[in-house]
């Protein structure tokens, strides 16, 4: 699927495919949400959750590597580099 198909999709359909068809890579934390990140072919979807209902309220979906910034600041290296 691409981006531009999976942007259209409505808000049922994206979970759907979210959950079925793609890959879960990472999760941070926000004051009052948790934001999941999946890969999907060749970009990245973001789920942004509720804390307090699980609910997910917002999808954002991107190619650019850049934007993995917050999630490559988790990982420790420390081990790999002794």
């Amino acid at each position: 699927m691409k981006l531009s198909e999976f942007i259209a999709l409505p808000e049922d359909h994206k979970r759907l495919t979210v959950f079925k068809e793609s890959v879960a890579i990472a999760k941070r934390e926000l004051p009052d949400k948790l934001v999941f990140l999946f890969q999907l072919n060749e970009y990245y979807i973001e789920a942004f959750c509720c804390c307090k209902t699980n609910e997910v309220l917002e999808y954002r979906v991107f190619f650019n590597t850049e934007q993995l910034a917050p999630y490559l600041e988790d990982i420790r290296i420390d081990q790999l580099l002794n």
